[in-house]
């Protein structure tokens, strides 16, 4: 499957569908006067160029990495998407503004049965185009695919709107179009914000799907040798394409060589598996030689997890030559002074061995454990 040309492809069908919509819509509103169905085509119009602009992301999420954008274009489709939220959010605030100005004036309105028939054909179509987008963007991982598909499914509920508003026309004479088109303007906007705080997540950088995570680590503990894997950092540019850096805690015994041959049978693994770069291995060396480390780190662990909110303990070792004690550390990030329960964790150490110094990493909880 060719992700670009499904995009592609997938955003032709929604601009078809949008435009004779758009089109009818703008047709049914101005012959019937009413506010609501023509703030109805103006959202339809506004998904046409939300596929649009979709197209365009997807055709430059595709360009070779160049020397200035050496990791490729692919956050160039969160772009697009967030484009396409606030354009959604634009048409909401005009819907409103055009619909207080139709209570104020509502002028003459009237409707056939031609004009109502295809008013609920049109809810139809948006129902299966909403439908088929949604269910395209999620198989290719596409956001401004799903936004589009969301907006789409959104649109049937302001479309049904309309429809009901037709129907209280004719059967009472109470004309009710300014109100449903204010409704409708609102539903335009929550979809819009919607879209556009998932979207901002993405370009923020949002922490990586857990699952993908616990698979890449599960994998990487399958090497032998390998007593754990930490510190799992993945960065996104763009839909599918992750590159990171883990650390491996192996035994300290294991020569350069050997270190060699494992991060690069690590590296090349999880690229095949999961399609994901893993560009720096680094290692916790572990040594249990001495008769003392053992307990040590039964003992300290326990002092570290005595306190609320810490997640985990790993890199741990002890320098007996220098007299040091080596450990990263990772604390919820709900925890109210993440900062201040770090010092009191490496003044528990210190205390219980005062002849040893403490250094301790406050680590990040980056991927879940």
């Amino acid at each position: 499957m060719n992700r670009e040309k499904t995009i592609v492809r997938t955003s032709f069908i929604g601009i078809i569908a949008n435009v004779i919509l758009s089109i009818l819509k703008a047709v049914i509103g101005f012959a019937s006067g009413s506010i609501a169905i023509v703030t109805d085509a103006v959202n339809n119009l506004t998904d046409v160029m939300s596929s649009v602009i979709t197209i365009i992301g997807a055709k430059v999420a595709v360009k070779r990495p160049d020397k200035e954008h050496p990791l490729g274009h692919g956050r160039a489709e969160y772009i697009s998407a967030a484009v396409i939220s606030v354009l959604v959010l634009y048409a909401g605030v005009t819907a409103i503004i055009e619909s207080v100005k139709k209570i104020g004036n509502p002028g003459e309105i009237s409707y056939d049965t031609v004009q109502i028939i295809i008013l609920i054909l049109a809810v139809g179509v948006k129902i299966a185009l909403g439908i088929y987008v949604t269910a395209v963007g999620k198989k290719v991982d596409s956001d401004a695919l799903v936004n589009s598909g969301k907006d789409a499914l959104g649109d049937v509920l302001t479309s049904s709107a309309t429809i009901v508003a037709a129907f209280v026309f004719i059967f009472a004479h109470v004309s009710i179009e300014g109100f449903v088109g204010i409704l409708i303007g609102f539903f335009i906007i929550k979809a819009g914000l919607d879209m556009l705080t998932e979207t901002l997540g993405d370009i923020i950088g949002r922490r990586p799907d857990s699952e993908l995570t616990g698979k890449i680590k599960e994998a990487i503990c399958k090497f032998d040798g390998v007593y754990g894997a930490y510190d799992l950092i993945l960065h996104n540019y763009g839909p599918e394409r992750y590159m990171g850096s883990v650390h491996i805690e192996i035994d300290s015994s294991k020569s350069a060589d050997e270190i060699d041959i494992l991060s690069r049978k690590i590296t090349h693994t999880i690229y095949a598996e999961y399609g994901v770069i893993i560009e720096a291995v680094g290692v916790y060396s572990r040594d249990d030689t001495h008769p003392e480390s053992s307990a040590m780190r039964d003992r300290i662990s326990e002092i570290i997890f005595s306190h609320d909110k810490v997640l985990q303990m790993h890199g741990f070792r002890v320098d007996f030559e220098n007299k040091l004690i080596l450990a990263d550390i990772i604390i919820d990030f709900e925890a109210a002074d993440r900062e201040a329960l770090y010092n009191h964790i490496v003044g528990d150490i210190a205390e219980a061995y005062p002849d040893f110094t403490a250094r301790i990493v406050l680590d990040i909880d980056a991927s879940d454990l």
